[in-house]
């Protein structure tokens, strides 16, 4: 079990497998079988999973990552910027981006009626009452895209010059590192209302 636990990818590998098995017993115990139900609740667990490992990352750069770097010595920097921050970009940036799909693919799969009043924040067919909970859903939802955008559009493209994985002078370097870090506290400011109006949702309407 050492051996296992000791290698990362083995130990994932096995986990999805584990997961797996338990995602097919839920079908076959479901209601609806493999049904469309099924289905979404199988992208709202790519969602989930996606979105802690987006988040979590997000939490890491801005508790931890940005804070410390300050107080680093000068010489142990460069392990940080061509390792450490790298490889934490690879997976922060596709989270996002599973993370948005997986979340539109479940609100297609809730009907089309359900997305269209989500998107349009209740407004779509005209406010009524009751749609109260799709202007806060809609929020949320927005929220996400707005930070999957700010994670492609600017964190990435300005992290890559700051890190020298494409050339910049050191001035470029360092307004590219500040852009990138304003933008992650961007995302850190909208992920606490973002993650309210998921989790309030699915809590008190389902």
């Amino acid at each position: 079990m050492g051996k296992l636990l000791s290698n990362f990818r083995n130990t994932f590998i096995l986990s999805l497998i584990l997961a797996g098995v338990m995602i097919f017993a839920f079908g076959r115990i479901a209601p609806g079988g493999f049904d469309a139900g099924f289905w979404q609740a199988v992208f709202r667990w790519v969602h989930v999973v996606a979105g802690i490992l987006w988040i979590g990352l997000l939490y890491y750069f801005n508790f931890v990552q940005i804070r410390v770097m300050p107080n680093i010595p000068a010489e142990l920097k460069p392990a940080v910027g061509k390792h450490i921050a790298p490889e934490a970009l690879f997976w922060f940036r596709w989270a996002a981006l599973v993370t948005v799909l997986a979340g539109l693919v479940v609100m297609i799969l809730r009907g089309h009626a359900y997305a269209m009043e989500v998107l349009s924040f209740g407004l779509a067919g005209g406010l009524v009452q009751g749609d109260q909970q799709y202007s806060l859903m809609g929020i949320g939802v927005w929220l996400a895209i707005v930070m999957f955008l700010n994670v492609w559009g600017v964190i990435w493209p300005n992290q890559k010059r700051a890190l020298g994985i494409v050339p910049a002078d050191d001035e470029t370097k360092a307004k590219a590192a500040r852009l990138a870090m304003l933008a992650s506290r961007t995302n850190l400011l909208l992920s606490l209302p973002m993650l309210t109006a998921m989790a309030m949702y699915q809590t008190l309407f389902g």
